[in-house]
């Protein structure tokens, strides 16, 4: 299986397109619940790592001074036009070291990418490195072994000027023993009625929901699982508040 990731790269362009920063409200609210629940401080600054195009920090600004990183020059250009107010930062989640703390982490969707246990406690460790003692690190694990990725779709559709997308996701795990499954993106783009198909390949991780716990205490975490619920999925999904 090939890597691809052109979303985060040549087809970054789409990302407003197909993906309306509205969408994410309930998202950012959730986390800003959790946070809000459970940090032994008034919590006031916030750290988004692997935070793509900037839709969950249209809304996180407004409850706190958000700092952005992700991996993806060309989602930070993205990011940095929606939230000017926000400072936003090149790095891996899994290596990042600011040198500065924050009341608050988040990591959304982003966290799929972690293909190993060693990708994933990594993570982890980056987010606790950042947290102020008593601040609070919130993240969701959308597939797990008990709630497998298996021929999942999701499809969506958008329009921007003379530009007319429809999106199709499908998620596949060709191999249920390993810590990985593939989803595959295709875009029908249309530029004023003309046709253009573009596909991409993402590989994602998968682990038991054990597992995310067992690696966020062992990076010294004290783990509340609470529930994240989107309109998006099926089901709720293990939602992690976890306090430094």
């Amino acid at each position: 299986m090939e890597d691809l990731r052109r979303m985060y790269g040549d087809l970054a362009w789409t990302w407003p397109i197909i993906s309306q920063k509205e969408h994410y409200i309930t998202e950012a609210g959730q986390f800003v619940q959790a946070i809000r629940k459970h940090a032994r401080m008034d919590a006031k600054t916030l750290l988004d790592l692997g935070c793509g195009g900037g839709h969950n920090d249209w809304t996180l600004k407004t409850q706190f001074r958000v700092t952005g990183v992700d991996i993806s020059e060309n989602m930070l250009a993205l990011a940095r036009e929606l939230n000017p107010e926000v400072t936003y930062l090149h790095g891996d989640m899994r290596t990042a070291r600011l040198g500065q703390t924050f009341d608050a982490v988040v990591i959304a969707d982003s966290i799929d990418y972690m293909l190993t246990e060693d990708d994933l406690r990594a993570a982890f460790a980056t987010a606790h490195a950042h947290l102020n003692p008593g601040g609070v690190f919130c993240t969701y694990a959308e597939a797990t072994r008990e709630n497998p990725p298996h021929n999942k779709v999701y499809t969506c559709t958008g329009a921007q000027g003379d530009v007319e997308i429809a999106f199709y996701e499908h998620s596949y795990d060709p191999d249920p023993a390993d810590s990985t499954y593939e989803s595959v993106f295709a875009y029908f783009i249309r530029r004023r009625g003309e046709l253009e198909i573009q596909t991409d390949r993402h590989i994602l991780g998968v682990f038991p929901e054990a597992t995310w716990e067992r690696l966020l205490r062992d990076v010294g975490f004290e783990v509340h699982r609470m529930q994240f619920t989107d309109p998006d999925l099926d089901n709720p999904i293990p939602f992690f508040a976890c306090v430094k």
